[in-house]
């Protein structure tokens, strides 16, 4: 993945973090790197694996970054 992901995720508004994931709020609409669409919401993954519960559909497009994970959902 060719961005600079944290300057991606300064612009961005933290929501969760646990052991496993770290979640982030795009409020600013910011172009998801994949797909250059604005997306809702960044995940990234801390713990290889890591399981999600999605309660909702969701486009997704992914990356990773330094053996990171890095999901950007998109409303379905």
């Amino acid at each position: 993945m060719d961005v600079d992901t944290d300057e991606l995720t300064s612009s961005l508004t933290p929501r969760e973090e646990n052991a496993a994931i770290k979640s982030y709020q795009n409020t600013v609409s910011v172009a998801c790197p994949a797909c250059g669409e604005p997306f809702e919401d960044l995940v990234v993954c801390k713990q290889n694996p890591t399981s999600l519960d999605i309660s909702k559909l969701l486009d997704l497009c992914v990356g990773v970054d330094d053996g990171q994970a890095f999901i950007f959902t998109h409303d379905g």
